[in-house]
């Protein structure tokens, strides 16, 4: 690479710190013109027509960087972003059914792939890479946590359990996990379960409206009345739409008459 290039490759990068997509094109581009067969250019490149909102033209350089170097992992990953959120589930799985086929090593691409098979609802084959990745990096809570919500899905609530316990292990005091627990335990008729995770939940974030919501309803299910009550006026306190907090107070206004 002659020092020309590498000045204009520099500049163009400066222009992305500085999120000139439009001059780092403009640089990238001319950098391409004498070297046409530069793989991570057009990576770069594809980047900054998606970051301009040219997805099509993104779409375009990183497809032709994977053609002329399918060892850059980044262009994967950046193409199938695009796919993604297009919902080209289709696409997406081929694409990194190859990136896995040039690059076996590196475990994100199955990540990817399990993910795009959940969106395209084949979720037995996504149990399988997620299972794969677990071999391989039994510390990944990301790997359990979509394993969880498959199993959940698929309504193996007793595997979905096992794997957000497994979470736990490596990422403690997480309201969400407490609470896909609780609704995990709740779908599996354990309720004093369900209930003790919907309350952790709380304890690790006292403005997670949703759990107030779910614990109140378990409480009024077992006839704890005063703590169902408490638990929906707490609910009703949190920011939720004004239809939905009118309900609750119907509920509540129910439950004091009952007690009546």
């Amino acid at each position: 690479m002659d020092n020309d290039i590498s000045k204009q490759i520099d500049k163009a990068l400066e222009c992305v710190k500085k999120k000139d997509w439009n001059g780092a094109i403009d640089l990238f581009t001319a950098v391409l013109e004498k070297e046409p067969t530069n793989a991570q250019i057009y990576n770069n490149l594809g980047l900054c027509y998606a970051n301009s909102g040219n997805e099509e033209k993104a779409e375009k350089n990183y497809l032709k960087s994977i053609e002329l170097n399918p060892k850059i992992p980044q262009a994967y990953i950046n193409l199938v972003d695009i796919y993604y959120h297009q919902r080209r589930y289709g696409e997406g799985i081929n694409i990194l059914s190859y990136a896995i086929e040039n690059l076996p090593d590196d475990l994100v691409f199955r990540h990817y792939l399990a993910r795009f098979y959940i969106e395209d609802a084949k979720r037995d084959l996504a149990i399988d890479e997620l299972e794969y990745i677990l071999e391989k990096q039994p510390d990944n809570y990301d790997a359990y946590y979509d394993l969880g919500r498959v199993y959940f899905e698929l309504g193996n609530y007793d595997s979905a359990i096992e794997n957000f316990e497994n979470i736990l292990e490596y990422k403690k005091n997480n309201e969400w996990i407490y609470y896909y627990l609780g609704e995990a335990y709740q779908a599996n008729d354990e309720t004093e379960k369900a209930l003790s995770n919907f309350l952790k939940a709380i304890a690790t974030n006292n403005r997670f409206a949703l759990a107030y919501k779910k614990a109140a309803i378990l409480y009024m299910a077992r006839g704890d009345f005063d703590d169902a009550i408490e638990y929906f006026e707490d609910y009703m306190n949190m920011d939720i739409p004004k239809e939905e907090k009118d309900n609750i107070q119907k509920i509540v206004e129910r439950i004091k008459n009952k007690k009546k």
